[in-house]
C-alpha cells in the first residue's frame, strides 16, 4: 500500500496564486499513476489568476467552502461534492465566495507541467 499524507507535502503558492500541496506526480514519485493529484486552497475573498493548461484536462473536486468556477464564458457556483471538468486549453479560474477557505482536489491528465500552465 502506498499512502501519501497531505500534511507531509510542502505547501507552495502555485503559478495561478492558490496554495497547493502536490500529492502524486509520476515524474516525482513511484506511484505509477498517469496523472497528477494535488490539494488546493484559496482564502476567503481570494481567487486564482485566469490561466489555461495547454493540452491538459483537469478535474476539480470541491471538498470544503463555496466558490464560483469560471471556464471560458461559463460561470457556476460550486460547493462541497461538486466535480468540475475543465477541458484542455480552456481559460479558467476559481474564486472563493464564502467566509471559510475553499478547498479542492485537482487531478490533471496528462500530469501537470509548469511549462504548459500559462497565464490567460
Amino acid at each position: 500500500m502506498q499512502r501519501v499524507r497531505a500534511r507531509d507535502c510542502e505547501e507552495i503558492t502555485a503559478q495561478d496564486g492558490c496554495r497547493l500541496r502536490e500529492l502524486l506526480h509520476p515524474d516525482k514519485d513511484d506511484s505509477g499513476v498517469p496523472y497528477s493529484l494535488a490539494l488546493a486552497r484559496i482564502d476567503p475573498g481570494g481567487a486564482t489568476d485566469p490561466h489555461k493548461l495547454l493540452g491538459h484536462r483537469e478535474v476539480y473536486l470541491i471538498l470544503e467552502g463555496e466558490g464560483e468556477m469560471h471556464i471560458g464564458d461559463e460561470v457556476e457556483a460550486v460547493g462541497p461534492g461538486d466535480a468540475i471538468v475543465i477541458p484542455a486549453d480552456a481559460v479558467q479560474w476559481i474564486a472563493n465566495t464564502g467566509e471559510t477557505s475553499l478547498r479542492f482536489a485537482c487531478l490533471v491528465d496528462p500530469p501537470w507541467q509548469s511549462e504548459t500552465d500559462v497565464s490567460a
